[in-house]
């Protein structure tokens, strides 16, 4: 299975070109797509789920052909929205059987196997007979994905699934998507770096509606080997050091001081240390890298 995107172009009444000539080829397992608010992530994905219509450009997954064959994506379309509204008083099982027979399972045994499967699967079983309302966001979003599932779907869109979420039913939802996204294409949007980490060996970073980086996140850390430096500052220091080396990102410690990270092809200065590249790194560097490309 692959999903391959060319020259893919939208530009929104306002002005806005989300998308920008973009090419992107996406084949089985876990893919994340990286990128800051308004980068054309929630364009490119709605636009994959044949939501919107691009001005040019083409989709093709597998032998279909997306934008010409709508029917035909979403029939093997799975899809799951930064914010999707359940139903009130409707208890999960019931949502799950209602969703079943739009989906063409007219028949109560094989709905009840596919619901009783999908609700394992997101460790929502157990609490099956509640009301999904009563859910918390955490469990809201596995049911998100139980709905999804229903369809056996060989393409799966997350678009911002975590924003949100408490670090424990982070973590839930995270193992489920690493439980489906085996036997699946599944495109995983976000703008967490730690999310794709986590669960994507292969990933984009876009911005401005273009591709910026595509690759593993290995090969992206390796591009930056002996290119990453860290020094620990004082608070006053920081414009100084900002206004003369390329700064990645910072953090503080809890005697105030900052941990700086620097991207450099040479020993920026006696105080910095060479450091062992992160996801983080090959984000920012990259984006930065863009920004001042503009």
């Amino acid at each position: 299975m692959s999903l391959k995107i060319k020259q893919l172009t939208k530009t929104y009444s306002n002005g806005v070109k989300a998308l920008d000539n973009l090419d992107l080829e996406i084949g089985v397992g876990m893919f994340g797509l990286l990128g800051p608010n308004g980068a054309g992530k929630s364009s490119l994905m709605r636009t994959i789920a044949t939501l919107q219509t691009p001005d040019s450009g083409s989709i093709f997954f597998d032998e279909i052909n997306v934008l010409e064959d709508q029917m035909s994506l979403r029939k093997v379309l799975g899809y799951l929205p930064q914010e999707f509204g359940v139903y009130p008083n409707l208890t999960a099982e019931e949502l799950l059987h209602y969703f079943a027979q739009l989906k063409g399972i007219p028949n109560r045994i094989d709905r009840k196997k596919i619901v009783d499967e999908v609700l394992h699967i997101t460790n929502l079983y157990e609490v099956r007979r509640k009301n999904v309302s009563s859910y918390s966001g955490g469990m809201k979003q596995r049911f998100g994905i139980a709905q999804l599932l229903l369809n056996n779907p060989k393409l799966i869109i997350v678009d911002e699934p975590t924003a949100g979420l408490d670090p424990a039913e982070r973590h839930r939802f995270l193992n489920v998507l690493r439980e489906i996204g085996t036997n699946h294409t599944v495109i995983f949007s976000t703008h967490i770096v730690d999310d794709v980490r986590e669960l994507c060996h292969e990933l984009a970073i876009i911005n401005g509606g273009k591709v910026l980086y595509r690759g593993s996140k290995q090969d992206g850390e390796a591009s930056l080997e002996g290119k990453i430096w860290t020094c620990t500052i004082q608070r006053d220091e920081f414009d100084e050091i900002n206004s003369n080396h390329n700064v990645i990102f910072t953090n503080y410690n809890q005697d105030n001081t900052l941990n700086v990270r620097v991207y450099s092809d040479i020993l920026p200065g006696d105080n910095f240390v060479s450091t062992k590249p992160l996801l983080e790194d090959v984000y920012f560097v990259t984006l930065k890298s863009d920004q001042s490309n503009v």
